[in-house]
């Protein structure tokens, strides 16, 4: 195959874009009603959305999203961009690549595409293409992430930062130079919501960290995980009553929920977690259903079992179900905003 006829073949392969779903075009709530008569996993999910109403209609409780897995790849970015724009999300913890594979690599203008989760992963590969089940990734576009993320490095002063403390200096870049404006990051910089990525070299980033700090020996700059511990404690510390929304599970799951057993580690007296709502497809029988199910974490002091609601479920399925009920419901109106980043204001010091 020429280098030409191979181009044409990777623009046809890259041809139909992921769009991102819109929970104010739609209404849900009365599918998410009549799921409230229903039985299984639809009344798990009607229960769940009136969970998140009643954490945000709460006004002492602040709301966290958890989120793992390619929901945002998939069609969901825009769900959890507006619901930090509105004032229902006040800290985020994430996997790597949710929030610099998916969302920071739509903010420089490029795009996930629809694919064939069958189409021959030696064909893609030779058209550097990757591939998320029927997602694919132009891998060129990838690379041109990975080394924008070691342009952000370059430009800061020589030191650790937690990961909620360089994605904070992402969102300041893409505040000059975002391709497409109204990324997860730059909203939740605009609105002073955090994000913590406990695990962050396991994306597209640690590629351009490690390149970082090749080039730049004995004086680089480095993620400091337990600074992010730190830090997402000093949040459930100055929240008091929170409420959990979490897609996935995994590290962000595990790392939020810690903050309680942490908090008491350092002898501060912190409620569990009051509300919570897990949307997942992982198993109980291995003993981990990505950090075990909510009940469990109960025994562990970290979740009020309450108001907590499992919903096993792939997530790009029912998460735009419940954010447009809850944001057509309306319980965030009024909800007063928490701006948590201010928690760690200081003045930036660059290269």
């Amino acid at each position: 195959m020429t280098e030409t006829s191979k181009a044409a073949k990777k623009a046809e392969l890259l041809s139909k874009t992921v769009e991102h779903v819109d929970i104010s075009s739609f209404d849900a709530r009365p599918i998410i009603n009549a799921m409230d008569k229903m039985s299984f996993t639809s009344r798990d999910l009607a229960r769940a959305t009136k969970i998140v109403n009643m954490a945000l209609e709460d006004q002492d409780c602040s709301l966290i999203l958890s989120l793992a897995g390619s929901t945002s790849a998939g069609g969901c970015m825009h769900v959890y961009r507006d619901m930090v724009a509105n004032g229902m999300i006040d800290a985020i913890v994430a996997t790597g690549a949710s929030i610099v594979d998916m969302d920071f690599f739509e903010a420089l203008g490029y795009k996930h595409y629809q694919g064939d989760p069958t189409e021959n992963d030696g064909f893609l590969r030779d058209h550097y293409i990757d591939r998320i089940y029927d997602t694919y990734i132009d891998e060129e576009e990838l690379q041109a992430c990975d080394e924008t993320i070691k342009i952000i490095a370059d430009s800061l002063e020589p030191r650790p930062y937690s990961s909620r403390e360089f994605i904070w200096e992402m969102g300041r870049w893409l505040k000059e130079n975002s391709v497409k404006k109204g990324s997860l990051i730059e909203t939740c910089y605009d609105h002073n919501v955090p994000i913590f990525v406990p695990a962050f070299s396991d994306c597209s980033a640690g590629f351009g960290l490690v390149k970082h700090q090749v080039e730049n020996p004995g004086n680089y700059m480095s993620i400091d995980s337990v600074a992010d511990f730190r830090e997402l404690t000093d949040v459930k510390i100055a929240a008091g009553r929170t409420g959990l929304f979490m897609i996935g599970g995994g590290v962000p799951k595990n790392f939020i929920q810690d903050t309680v057993v942490c908090a008491e580690i350092l002898g501060v007296e912190a409620e569990m977690h009051r509300y919570a709502v897990q949307i997942t497809v992982a198993d109980v029988r291995d003993g981990a259903c990505s950090s075990s199910t909510l009940k469990e974490a109960s025994s562990w002091g970290k979740v009020d079992t309450v108001w907590e609601q499992m919903v096993y479920a792939e997530a790009t399925s029912v998460v735009p179900l419940l954010g447009s009920a809850v944001y057509h419901e309306g319980k965030w109106k009024g909800r007063k905003k928490r701006n948590f980043a201010t928690l760690f204001e200081k003045t930036p010091v660059t290269a």
